[in-house]
């Protein structure tokens, strides 16, 4: 009789784990469209084109956006168009538009918002391929948002992003 308890214990267990493992994959998978289908609205670029890669630097961090066809100039234009408004948006602390995508709860974004003016500085570059926003601070706490928020962002956009453990993009685009 015990073994048989054992036995169903141990697969009534593995169930609930499988269950749970799909339920999270499903939930995953749905969060992961509706960020897209926002992102569609918000982002003139096509995601399916283009790849997002952040990367995390000791003074805070550099998110690119890069065109996987580099000869596509529509693509390349919409990129920098894009990174060139939201820079400026960003410097004045107006972070609607990633509200707009992942939610007005999007982790870390709160402490970037309310960071003061100069606190985190913005600076948008073109690049060959595309283009990119680099953050810096001198402020722990503010570099930890930014860290986080990449960390938010690389999760909601999965499957059209990527981390980089570069500290300096120079060499990625010359």
């Amino acid at each position: 009789m015990n073994r048989i308890m054992i036995m169903v214990f141990l697969a009534s267990s593995f169930l609930l784990l499988a269950l749970h493992v799909h339920a999270t994959e499903t939930i995953d998978e749905k969060r992961l469209d509706a960020v897209a289908e926002r992102g569609s609205h918000v982002m003139p670029f096509d995601l399916e084109k283009t790849t997002h890669i952040f990367s995390k630097t000791d003074t805070g961090g550099i998110q690119q956006v890069i065109a996987k066809d580099q000869s596509d100039t529509e693509q390349l234009s919409l990129i920098r168009l894009h990174l060139s408004q939201i820079t400026q948006e960003f410097k004045l602390g107006n972070y609607s538009n990633p509200e707009k995508i992942h939610g007005t709860s999007m982790p870390w974004l709160a402490e970037l918002k309310a960071a003061k003016p100069g606190q985190v500085k913005i600076e948008y570059k073109e690049l060959s391929d595309g283009a990119e926003i680099t953050y810096s601070t001198s402020i722990e706490k503010l570099k930890l948002a930014i860290h986080r928020w990449f960390d938010a962002q690389l999760s909601d956009h999965a499957r059209h992003a990527a981390p980089d453990h570069h500290h300096d993009s120079s060499h990625l685009h010359q």
